[in-house]
């Protein structure tokens, strides 16, 4: 993969990293104006376990960030 590929897959990686990044902050913000909501104790865990898994996922693409860095730096 050359530079130019690497530099399109790098600024795909941005984007969708601040996406995910925004939408993670958003759903905490929910989850946090909804705590006294009639919500059970299974949604609420269900709610919060998908933002870790989304927040998992945006440290995966970090790492692919870095990676693709360090291959363009190397080039």
């Amino acid at each position: 993969m050359g530079d130019p590929e690497l530099k399109k897959e790098l600024e795909e990686l941005d984007a969708q990293i601040e996406r995910m990044r925004q939408e993670s902050v958003q759903m905490r913000q929910e989850i946090g104006q909804s705590w006294d909501a009639p919500t059970d104790m299974a949604e609420r865990a269900t709610l919060l376990t998908n933002v870790e898994q989304q927040e998992a996922l945006v440290d995966d693409l970090q790492v692919r960030r870095e990676q693709i860095l360090r291959r363009m730096g190397s080039a």
